[in-house]
């Protein structure tokens, strides 16, 4: 291979994200790192491991290669990769929109930047930037700050600043939006039919504060917006992404969501194509999808140079999406001194809200309706422990006990809210508590709104009701 070809193909390592299954690197994959791969992203199958187990794996990242980026998607609340056995301590971002005291989201997200930093890891793929506009929103939901775009730019901003202080980079996603979609990105191709206008007064709003607080990456969305691009998503559309340089003056490295997702590669496209694509419109960094092997790597840095070669990349913008990805790294080591630990239980109490009046649940029988988890949050623990669990459209067995009927996105499950009118209808003292994004019900009981399941969550909800119903676990 001739020097320039070399350089060729390290470029094409540059600018990709990848992430490798479990708990240590295969040789093929600290290969990649040593010819010049941009960085590695670690998700639930990396992370089971002990602290110490994960810190030597991020050390042997950066060992491997030098320049090499460490990431994560470590968004606090119901999404955590640090914590998936447990959940996560943190408070999710609808907690602190409607807490919405920016001092203690910039303090939460400090201290929740200061647990990457001990580990090593450089970049967070967080804070979500979008604003759920959309309560049937499948993907978003409790991830967001809220449904108001002033609401949601301040806490971006105090989010992103609070994570930053710690020395660790952060990621404002999904842009432009994605909180006005009715369908996962991750299976199919969302679209946001909104005019040029509401997309500028409403999805832009966190970004552009995001940008004025000097994040230094934003992620894109799989999203359609027929307003600005008829044809191609907005990870693979250069007027999508020309609005974040030109309308907003974002200077920072644009990351791709992962190129896995159907909202990117579907339609026999595939992730090397949506890789190229990505890169023709703007993209930096390309993030790959979750454990992925080596061969997939390889696919697109070949992907890559062909398209260079070929004409339909120019090699001064694969420079350029390298170069961005290089100086994202050189932040790394920037964290100020300790600062004194978040009251995480105390906030989740000033989120919870309760409707109607709770009864006396000294005995009550807790139950929980065990929903699918979103692709983006996975399999980890939420709510209280349950008694008795059931899935969608199953029936309680009789009895005489009052219940506790803890449920997620109550309102984009019909089923569930059928299994709650029908308890109800047994005379049994019924309240329900509701750890997803909390729509307006109609429901006849009380009804306990958490904004979130991470563990400072369960806390305050178990002393709300140990105060209010004098209920014992």
């Amino acid at each position: 291979m001739s020097a320039q070809s070399a350089d060729l193909r390290r470029l094409a390592l540059t600018v990709q994200l990848a992430a490798f299954p479990g708990p240590d690197f295969a040789p093929a994959a600290a290969r990649l790192l040593e010819h010049g791969l941009g960085g590695v992203c670690l998700f639930g199958s990396n992370t089971a491991a002990a602290p110490d187990a994960l810190a030597m794996l991020v050390r042997r990242a950066h060992e491997a290669g030098e320049r090499a980026l460490v990431a994560i998607d470590e968004e606090g609340g119901d999404v955590t990769r640090l914590h998936t056995r447990t959940g996560s301590t943190s408070p999710g971002n609808a907690v602190l929109g409607v807490v919405d005291d920016v001092a203690v989201t910039a303090d939460i997200a400090r201290q929740l930047g200061l647990e990457l930093a001990a580990l090593g890891i450089d970049l967070n793929l967080a804070p979500v930037a979008d604003v759920n506009s959309n309560p049937d929103n499948p993907i978003i939901g409790v991830r967001s700050f809220g449904s108001e775009p002033g609401l949601v730019a301040r806490h971006v901003a105090a989010w992103v600043d609070g994570l930053q202080s710690a020395g660790v980079s952060a990621c404002a996603k999904h842009f432009p939006g994605h909180g006005d979609t009715s369908s996962d990105s991750h299976t199919g191709l969302p679209r946001v039919d909104a005019s040029a206008g509401v997309l500028r007064e409403r999805e832009l709003v966190p970004f552009a504060a995001a940008v004025d607080t000097g994040v230094e990456a934003v992620m894109t969305s799989h999203v359609l917006l027929p307003a600005i691009d008829r044809e191609r998503p907005a990870t693979l559309s250069p007027a999508v992404l020309g609005m974040l340089r030109t309308e907003l003056g974002f200077e920072g490295a644009i990351v791709t969501d992962a190129l896995d997702m159907a909202g990117a590669s579907g339609g026999g496209r595939g992730v090397p194509e949506a890789a190229v694509l990505a890169l023709s419109a703007g993209a930096d960094l390309l993030c790959l999808g979750a454990d992925k092997d080596a061969t997939l790597v390889e696919s697109v840095a070949d992907a890559v140079v062909d398209a260079v070669r070929g004409g339909r990349l120019p090699e001064a913008r694969l420079r350029d999406a390298a170069a961005r990805t290089h100086a994202l790294a050189r932040v790394r080591g920037s964290a100020g001194g300790p600062s004194e630990a978040p009251d995480n239980v105390a906030a989740a109490r000033r989120a919870l809200r309760v409707e109607g009046t709770l009864p006396r649940l000294a005995d009550a029988l807790v139950v929980r309706v065990d929903t699918a988890p979103t692709i983006a949050v996975g399999e980890v623990p939420w709510g209280l422990d349950a008694e008795v669990v059931l899935k969608p459209g199953a029936e309680l067995e009789a009895g005489t006990r009052p219940v506790v009927v803890q449920v997620r996105d109550l309102h984009r499950h019909s089923e569930v809210g059928a299994m709650v009118v029908a308890i109800t209808r047994t005379g049994r003292e019924v309240v329900v508590i509701e750890w997803g994004w909390p729509a307006a019900s109609d429901m006849p009981v009380p009804r306990i709104c958490t904004y979130g399941a991470s563990t400072a969550s369960r806390e305050a909800v178990r002393q709300l009701l140990r105060e209010s119903t004098g209920w014992t676990p």
